[in-house]
């Protein structure tokens, strides 16, 4: 019975946070040690140049990763699989930040549909996110490819994942319905019903309810006979 989901494409901005300075340290330093003032005025013109200059080139880094991202991402969504894989492996290995982060989620995805398992969890493990539904997307997809490998323990733990990370009543239902599913397959019925019911009573208006009520009623079927 085959129970799988289609691969979406994912588009996601995050905003860097803000780096905060201790300041406050530099006005009792300069109380006491007059004498060296200019020396510190020194230093402190070479940490603000830094941290500034640091800022420029991370922009600038991420103005042109970005620019390539979107080239990979064209192809990642007409489905020309080994030209994003190329290019998405291009802009991980040449950037950082948020960039590369976008990059290991697509390649992730990529190396996925590809059946190149094991590839694709090592760089879905590598994006993190603090977004409602792509970091829980990623979760899945790991539980995804676990699945495909048939290591259904490691496919569980990350389905539960997705399913308890910021649970809501719009993309948690999918992610216990996978989880069910892989309880099911990793040959621990009681859990499986337990997800289905869980589904069936919490998330009665989703549209997995309907199929969680159906692989219930199978499962117990299957385990009165």
């Amino acid at each position: 019975m085959a129970k799988k989901e289609n691969k979406e494409s994912i588009a996601m901005i995050e905003s860097p946070e803000a780096l905060q300075q201790e300041v406050s340290k530099v006005t009792g330093y300069f109380e006491q040690n007059k004498s060296s003032v200019l020396t510190l005025v020194g230093v402190l013109v070479v940490v603000i140049a830094g941290y500034f200059g640091y800022n420029w080139y991370t922009a600038t880094q991420d103005a042109e990763g970005e620019k390539k991202l979107y080239k990979a991402v064209y192809a990642f969504e007409a489905d020309s699989l080994s030209a994003a894989a190329k290019e998405l492996g291009k802009v991980s290995d040449d950037f950082g930040g948020n960039t590369q982060n976008l990059a290991d989620l697509y390649l992730g995805s990529t190396l996925l549909k590809q059946g190149k398992f094991d590839q694709a969890i090592e760089k879905l493990k590598n994006f993190s996110s603090s977004d409602l539904l792509v970091q829980a997307r990623a979760y899945s997809l790991i539980g995804d490819a676990y699945s495909e490998k048939k290591s259904f323990s490691e496919a569980i733990e990350y389905y539960q994942k997705a399913s308890d990370y910021k649970a809501n009543k719009f993309f948690s239902p999918s992610y216990l319905l996978k989880l069910a599913i892989a309880y099911e397959a990793n040959k621990q019925p009681k859990e499986a019903l337990d997800i289905y019911t869980q589904i069936t009573e919490k998330f009665a208006e989703s549209a997995e309810a309907t199929p969680a009520k159906k692989y219930k009623a199978q499962l117990e079927s299957s385990i009165s006979e």
